[in-house]
């Protein structure tokens, strides 16, 4: 078989990119994939009780970018949703990220009250504090506020979600769910905020209906890969299982899910509810309330944070300590000598974390820069 272009891996990085080639550089593409589905970790199906859900845990949509919801929208028609959770502090449900609203249920309306103007003379109506940064506060009582979230909702969280504490993982993780000046409910405040309507497997399958795209699935890219003739790769999957763990293996952390379905019309107030501190899952997901269907019963994940053990389980988020990205430096230098043959890209194959619509804008730019100007 010959082809332009091999690509490992058929999530967002691989299916964007294989369309991107095929329409508009009118060259050939073979995807290669482990699973036995295309979409990456956002696949989707119906379940045996016809509730449509996200293998994978929730993953819900938001950009700001015109050109990435553009883009995809050649390819799927929306569900508006935005996304709203709830978190189980000492026995009550409140928004998180915390925030005014969050005080308010769980103090006194004198503290609530006291501590919202204090706030206002400290920070700008809209501001996202870091927990840390609220922890250290000079003033007393935005200290204490902020060593009350920090025991209670974002300590535990982090401890099961990491199997580390917060001030052991980089910034760019203890930044991701700060305080929120404000009273807006919703979890993410992007411009754009939606599912696809019909599912996001249904979406990939749009994206690679081009006559120039072949999928090959439940196949490992290194059993194929010298029997096929191509030109060129881009690889999404692990950076440190293309150079065969030279450097040592980068570390990840996994998830495990309890789907369960019952026979009522609602089992939680919100599509998520997190566990910060009693038992052992982080988060209870109920599938309708993401996608708007109308069905009979309703489907739940319970979600478990594990240990990433390579060929027992899937690595999920990138551990980001100054350990690891000095080992994943150790394999990018070794990309350069590869660099006008592989372009490496996506999650695993950068070991960064990233939102879905930072993969699609990624995805976008390296055909933009560096796969388009290559041709004559």
């Amino acid at each position: 078989m010959k082809f332009d272009w091999l690509i490992v891996g058929a999530g967002f990085t691989g299916c964007i990119i294989a369309e991107r080639i095929a329409s508009q550089l009118g060259e050939s593409v073979l995807i290669v994939e482990s699973r036995d589905h295309i979409g990456g970790n956002a696949y989707d199906y119906f379940d045996e009780n016809g509730i449509l859900v996200h293998k994978y845990g929730p993953h819900l949509f938001h950009t700001n970018s015109k050109k990435v919801w553009e883009y995809l929208s050649k390819f799927t028609e929306w569900t508006p949703y935005y996304h709203k959770v709830l978190a189980v502090i000492e026995g009550k449900k409140v928004p998180v990220p915390f925030n005014l609203n969050s005080i308010q249920a769980l103090f006194p309306i004198s503290f609530s009250d006291r501590i919202e103007e204090l706030l206002y003379k400290k920070y700008s109506f809209g501001d996202k504090i870091p927990v840390l940064k609220m922890v250290e506060h000079e003033n007393h009582e935005i200290s204490s506020l902020g060593n009350y979230i920090y025991r209670n909702v974002f300590l535990g969280y982090t401890v099961k979600q990491w199997d580390l504490k917060p001030e052991e993982l980089d910034a760019s993780v203890t930044g991701r769910v700060p305080f929120s000046f404000s009273r807006d409910d919703r979890y993410f405040k992007d411009k754009y905020q939606a599912l696809p309507k019909h599912g996001y497997t249904n979406m990939f399958k749009r994206i690679l209906k081009h006559k120039g795209i072949k999928v090959l699935l439940n196949t490992d890219y290194k059993e194929v890969s010298k029997e096929i003739d191509y030109n060129r790769m881009v690889y999404t999957g692990p950076i440190d299982s293309f150079f065969d763990y030279k450097y040592g293996a980068l570390p990840y952390r996994s998830l495990t899910f309890d789907f369960q379905y019952h026979e009522k019309d609602d089992f939680q107030e919100a599509g998520q509810v997190n566990y910060p501190n009693e038992f052992d899952y982080t988060r209870i997901t109920e599938y309708k309330k993401l996608t708007g269907q109308y069905a009979k019963g309703t489907t739940i994940s319970i979600e478990y944070p594990k240990a990433y053990k390579a060929g027992r389980n899937d690595p999920y988020y990138p551990i980001p300590r100054k350990e690891n990205n000095e080992k994943y430096a150790l394999y990018l230098q070794e990309t350069q000598q590869l660099k006008n043959q592989v372009i490496f890209a996506g999650r695993l194959a950068e070991y960064k974390y990233f939102n879905m619509d930072q993969v699609a804008a990624r995805a976008l730019h390296l055909f933009e820069t560096e796969i388009k100007p290559s041709k004559p």
